[in-house]
């Protein structure tokens, strides 16, 4: 049974201080890092993915794919991305029904059918864990090692487009060109990685040769756009 009570970091205080401004920027819609989510979701082939910024009492979902209309913040007791903040490693659950989150109550879980969790926390500079990057499942999954360290990029690379954001709010002359810049170069990884993705698909058996080559090629082409996307960040933030 979940504990009734909610762990928080030992500084939260500073950690709901440091969160403050992701939450003016995230309260606007913004195409580039919807973008990122979607390719979070297709990366993992998960019918969820949220970028999930964890407040004082509830937890936002407001950049997400998959998640049911309606379903924009929930009560930080609920949700397991409370539980993910607590440390810097990627929180897994690979099978909820067998093994739960037993620090978050279930409520949460059992109305959207959630079986599986992975998230990695979104860390500021200064590593306060201000939100999480998540994908979820209605199925059971295993979530192997090359899985988290992907995960771990693109939640670094969610953070770095968060701080960049911030960064144009203030330098305006950052803001438009590398914006474009940097969704151009996101949308095209997509249809890449979207057209590898569909050929692995056709193949009966995920195991085949040609299947195992093809799941190769989208990891190191993602591989290749987080270094370059990442690379174009740190020049923008210089």
């Amino acid at each position: 049974m979940a504990t009734s009570y909610l762990l928080r970091p030992a500084d939260e205080a500073h950690r709901l201080l440091a969160l403050r401004p992701y939450q003016l920027i995230t309260a606007e819609p913004d195409p580039l890092l919807d973008e990122v989510v979607r390719l979070t979701a297709s990366l993992f082939s998960t019918p969820i993915a949220i970028v999930a910024l964890v407040e004082d009492t509830t937890v936002h979902f407001g950049l997400n794919v998959g998640l049911p209309a309606g379903t924009q913040r929930e009560r930080r007791e609920e949700s397991v991305c409370s539980v993910a903040i607590l440390q810097e490693e990627t929180t897994v659950y690979e099978n909820l029904p067998i093994n739960p989150c037993e620090l978050a109550e279930p409520g949460l879980i059992d109305r959207l059918d959630l079986q599986f969790y992975a998230g990695h926390p979104l860390l500021t500079a200064d590593r306060q864990p201000v939100g999480v990057l998540c994908v979820l499942d209605h199925h059971p999954r295993q979530f192997d090692y090359e899985d988290r360290a992907l995960l771990v990029r693109l939640a670094e690379l969610v953070m770095q487009l968060m701080d960049l954001r911030l960064t144009s709010t203030y330098k305006p002359e950052v803001g438009a060109s590398m914006w474009n810049r940097l969704y151009d170069r996101v949308e095209a990884s997509v249809n890449r990685l979207g057209t590898l993705a569909a050929l692995a698909q056709w193949e009966e058996n995920s195991e085949t040769e040609v299947a195992v080559a093809y799941r190769l090629s989208t990891r190191e082409e993602i591989g290749r756009v987080l270094d370059a996307l990442q690379d174009m960040i740190k020049q923008a933030l210089a």
